[in-house]
């Protein structure tokens, strides 16, 4: 394969989101969802979709060109393995993603420099409000903001069951846990462990059809509130995943803290997120860090810097343990004058 020039390397960076928004369109009107059945013309798509068909099908070519969809002799796209993935009724789908990443995120980005030069979000600055006072505000777009972040940690799941042995945990508390996905996930596989989901009431509220319809109601506990107040006691694991990184570190110190203060010394922290390691090697947490900036306000951290945080915050970072994914478990215990040191 003739190598591409540096160049027309840059080309491509530059022009990349040519590529994420003509998705994001193609999932916001619903397309793959349309192609379940069998090919369709761009004519018929449009009237489904009260869009331009001549629009529509230059759309469609497009994608096709990348192997999102595909185009036959009679002009008629069909679904591809990768535009399966923006079907809405399939597990592990990416049209939330699609759909989050292509308006709000997208409009944070073209705030960018706003960020880099105040160090503030582009977020608050473009919608007037934090984002997770816009998803309490808008439980349409908290919907979304939920499904996406499911079909994200569909593959991250099994890479953590897969790293880390949770047997012997008998109540592990989600804080942060969001619509249940994980929560779900690790009572399913470890049949004897109790859970509790903690997060804000709104999302515990539309986390509560997802534990009933997995039948754990009898095993996990739903919990409204805020980890910025204080933690629920009476887990001897507590479970953070894409959590921390949200918040500045004074913020993240508030949440760690509450942790702290509801363990035991035989207790467990389990930090789950994107470490960032040393170097110039590419890594999508380098520019995950990125969003953080622009959208939550928060940060991804080296091992060192997530050492310094457990400390401050009264815990000892016992271990970092890799995960296939880019996302590693850092553990930690309470800080107790025998284990300091």
């Amino acid at each position: 394969m003739k190598e591409i020039a540096l160049p027309q390397q840059l080309d491509q960076m530059i022009t990349g989101y040519w590529v994420s928004q003509s998705i994001y369109a193609a999932a916001k009107l619903g397309i793959a969802d349309l192609l379940v059945a069998g090919p369709q013309t761009a004519e018929l798509l449009a009237q489904a979709t009260n869009t331009n068909s001549s629009a529509l099908y230059r759309l469609l070519r497009a994608l096709a060109s990348v192997g999102i969809f595909a185009e036959n002799e009679q002009r008629e796209f069909a679904l591809t393995p990768m535009a399966e993935f923006l079907r809405s009724d399939i597990p592990g789908s990416k049209r939330a993603l699609a759909l989050m990443s292509g308006d709000e995120q997208f409009r944070a980005w073209s705030e960018i420099l706003y960020s880099i030069q105040t160090g503030k979000t582009s977020f608050d600055k473009v919608f007037e409000k934090p984002i997770f006072e816009y998803l309490a505000d808008n439980p349409d777009k908290g919907q979304i903001f939920d499904q996406a972040m499911t079909g994200i940690h569909g593959r991250e799941t099994g890479d953590i069951m897969n790293a880390y042995d949770f047997s012997g945990i008998n109540t592990l508390m989600d804080v942060g846990g969001g619509n249940g996905s994980n929560i779900i996930n690790l009572l399913q596989n470890y049949p004897e462990m109790k859970g509790i989901l903690f997060d804000l009431p709104q999302v515990v509220e539309r986390a509560e059809p997802y534990i009933e319809q997995a039948g754990l109601t009898d095993r996990c506990q739903l919990i409204g509130g805020s980890f910025f107040e204080s933690v629920p006691a009476g887990a001897d694991a507590i479970f953070l995943r894409h959590i921390i990184h949200d918040w500045d570190d004074e913020k993240s110190l508030t949440i760690l803290r509450h942790c702290h203060a509801v363990m035991s010394e035989n207790s467990r922290l389990l930090v789950v997120e994107s470490v960032i390691p040393p170097g110039n090697d590419p890594f999508p947490g380098k520019f995950l860090d990125l969003v953080m900036l622009m959208i939550p306000g928060g940060k991804e951290r080296t091992a060192e810097e997530y050492e310094a945080l457990f400390e401050q915050a009264g815990f000892k970072l016992t271990r970092i343990i890799s995960t296939e994914s880019e996302l590693s478990i850092i553990e930690g215990i309470k800080l107790t004058g025998s284990n300091r040191g």
